[in-house]
């Protein structure tokens, strides 16, 4: 046989075992996927949406007291009467290091 043949056949070889332990692989991981996602019972499920549903409602509550707030504030800071002008900033000092 010659040295090219060979060469080919070992090629071949390799790439034919390396192409089965890649679908081999592949294989175990997808098995291994699919056994890491315990599902939930149903009851369960929707009692943990039925929480997030009034954390959330609990959470817009709470974001439309603070913004009412806020737009209340701002209505009496800017109702305010006279507010004094701000005292002039000093003169800037250099000082040498």
């Amino acid at each position: 046989m010659s040295d090219i043949l060979v060469l080919q056949v070992v090629a071949i070889t390799c790439g034919t075992l390396a192409f089965a332990a890649t679908l081999g692989f592949l294989r175990r991981y997808l098995e291994l996927r699919q056994e890491q996602r315990p599902s939930l019972p149903a009851d369960e499920l929707a009692t943990r949406l039925e929480r997030i549903e009034h954390t959330v409602e609990a959470t817009a509550l709470e974001v439309e007291r603070i913004s009412e707030a806020n737009r209340f504030l701002s209505k009496l800071l800017a109702e305010r009467p006279g507010v004094p002008a701000p005292a002039a900033s000093p003169a800037q000092v250099i000082t040498p290091h």
